[in-house]
């Protein structure tokens, strides 16, 4: 697996981050334990998670994965903090108060004295974002968190992360964490375009799209069983019944040729596209499995050719709404093509 470093920092990862949302509830402990040493077997050396996932539970195997192995001088810990871990109204948010709890507890499940990259994980419209900037600063500049990391901003929000933290001296944000796959490309609209401006690695949930990229769901027959979507249909936003359009089955289509003329899975085929975009400094791969592991990790010898690449850009390309993404968006093409 290939090292790089993350954005415009000096923290080094590699080109796939395992992420653990299924620890603790879909993913049974001693398999979790399995899965993490098989992904760092295979050169992975970022863990990524949240403290509300399984309400702590993942944080807390992890933690004791850790514990097992000797520490994490080998392996960079991100988590995130942000939404409810509690009742009280102080408990969830992007306010200094609930800040310093959640990252104390994220310490305390990982049992460890610092977290190489805490991500703040959504936007809190209640809290200033200089508030929470420097509070982040504040924790780095302690000793308990190494490096700042955003995930689901929008391009405004993210560009003014930027600036403040540029204009007041704070630690800025080196890693945004955005949904993005070949279904979900609307992200290069504007936040890839800041990342790129302003130096700051993208590390991609869902790359899969919540399982249709694997080409485990087919048309017109609604998924059953035990799958994420077998189980509840409506989930979030892979819900077959949003996904279930001409465009994603033609996506589909094309995932799966080129995935049979290289003689890989589909699976691998969309991880390959991902990791190989522009800002994307570590794909990370959400498992239940170490069968899915071995699966997605078959993506890491995959070079896709610039044909299939093509293919793949160009019947996945998101439609842009017409203003101004659509009409001017012509004319910066234009403009470009000048120069090629």
């Amino acid at each position: 697996m290939e090292l790089g470093t993350l954005g415009n920092s000096g923290l080094v990862v590699s080109s796939y981050a395992l992420g653990t949302m299924t620890f603790g509830k879909e993913t049974a402990e001693a398999d979790a334990w399995a899965i993490l040493d098989r992904f760092v077997a295979a050169g992975g050396n970022l863990i990524d998670i949240a403290d509300v996932y399984v309400g702590g539970e993942s944080e807390r195997i992890v933690g004791r994965w850790l514990a097992d192995r000797g520490g994490h001088d080998d392996v960079v810990i991100a988590t995130k903090g942000r939404f409810p871990t509690g009742d009280g109204p102080n408990d969830h948010g992007l306010s200094r108060a609930h800040l310093y709890r959640a990252v104390d507890a994220s310490l305390e499940r990982l049992q460890v004295d610092h977290i190489d990259l805490y991500q703040v994980h959504a936007w809190d419209p209640l809290t200033p974002a200089e508030e929470w900037l420097a509070t982040l600063d504040d924790l780095v500049r302690s000793g308990k968190i190494r490096y700042v990391g955003v995930s689901n901003l929008t391009g405004w929000q993210l560009q003014r992360v930027a600036l403040l933290t540029r204009h007041s001296g704070r630690s800025p944000a080196i890693s945004l964490q955005p949904q993005y796959n070949l279904l979900t490309r609307e992200i290069e609209w504007e936040l890839v375009p800041v990342c790129e401006l302003e130096g700051i690695g993208m590390l991609p949930w869902s790359p899969l799209g919540g399982g249709w990229l694997t080409g485990k769901y087919r048309r017109d027959e609604r998924p059953t069983g035990a799958t994420r979507l077998g189980e509840d249909p409506e989930r979030g936003v892979e819900a077959y019944d949003r996904r279930n359009t001409d465009r994603t089955w033609q996506i589909l289509d094309v995932v799966s040729e080129i995935a049979d003329a290289h003689g890989v899975t589909m699976s691998q085929v969309a991880l390959a596209w991902v990791t190989a975009q522009p800002q994307v400094d570590s794909t990370i791969l959400g498992v239940r499995t170490l069968e899915q592991l071995e699966d997605n990790l078959g993506a890491v010898d995959l070079a896709l050719t610039a044909e299939d690449a093509t293919r793949l850009d160009e019947v996945s390309a998101p439609v842009a709404p017409s203003y101004p993404y659509e009409a001017f968006g012509r004319m910066v093409s234009g403009r470009r093509n000048l120069l090629r």
